[in-house]
This record gives structure tokens, C-alpha cells and sequence, in this order.
């Protein structure tokens, strides 16, 4: 039934052999190769990243201080502009108050001498007004 010829199975072998160590040599170690060059590279790769991502952290540290130093300059020279603008309301506020106080006695003053003269012309006037109002009662 089945016949098993020895050439044929040590040709078969040979060439099993054959194929082996050709695939090995064309095939299986380039592979290999490029497989460990390829672990090297992202391991390699991986470090670099540890080392930059290392720098970052000093670098975002570095930031955050610039930007807290920044913020509290601003907030400094945000606070030393309010506090010039008071003073200088404060001063226009004064100035006006004191304009308005000159204003008040001048007015106080001329209301005075006004209210003198109407009762100096009142006063001057008196015996017109007696005499008149003796008029009146007199044609009652």
C-alpha cells in the first residue's frame, strides 16, 4: 500500500534542511534583527522621553513661579494705581470743597449786605409806610 522510498525521504529532508537554513539566513534572522533594533530604538526612545518629560516638570515649575511673580506685580501696580487715583479724587475733593466753601461765604456775605440794605431801604421807607397805612385806617 504505501511505499516509503529512502531516497526520496532523505531528498525530501535535505531539502527541508536546505529550506531551513535559507529561510534562517534570508528571512528569519533580518527579522530578529530588525525586531531588537526596533526594542532598542523605543527603549531608548522611552528614556529620552523620561529625561524630557523630567526637564518639563522643571520647566512648568519654572512657569508657574514667573506666572505667580507676574500676577503679584500686576496686582502691586494695580493697588499703587488705585491708591495714586484716590489721592488724586482726594485732592479734586478738597479743591472743590474749597471752592464751594469760598463760594458759600461769598454768597453768605452778599446775602448779608443784601438783607442790610433791604432793611436800611425798609427802614428808609418806614414813614411812607406809616403814612400810608394812617391813610387807610383813615378811609375806614
Amino acid at each position: 500500500m504505501l511505499d516509503i522510498h529512502l531516497p526520496l525521504m532523505l531528498f525530501v529532508l535535505a531539502l527541508f534542511l536546505t529550506l531551513l537554513v535559507v529561510l534562517n539566513r534570508m528571512l528569519f534572522q533580518p527579522l530578529l534583527k530588525f525586531m531588537d533594533d526596533r526594542d532598542r530604538s523605543i527603549a531608548k526612545d522611552l528614556e529620552a522621553a523620561k529625561g524630557l518629560s523630567g526637564n518639563s516638570d522643571e520647566l512648568n515649575a519654572k512657569a508657574e513661579e514667573n506666572l505667580s511673580k507676574a500676577k503679584s506685580e500686576a496686582a502691586a501696580i494695580r493697588q499703587k494705581a488705585i491708591e495714586e487715583e484716590k489721592a488724586l479724587a482726594a485732592s479734586k475733593v478738597e479743591t472743590k470743597q474749597a471752592e464751594l466753601d469760598k463760594a458759600y461765604a461769598e454768597f453768605t456775605e452778599k446775602l448779608a449786605s443784601e438783607k442790610e440794605n433791604l432793611k436800611n431801604e425798609l427802614l428808609s421807607q418806614m414813614p411812607l409806610f406809616k403814612e400810608s397805612l394812617k391813610a387807610k385806617f383813615s378811609k375806614l
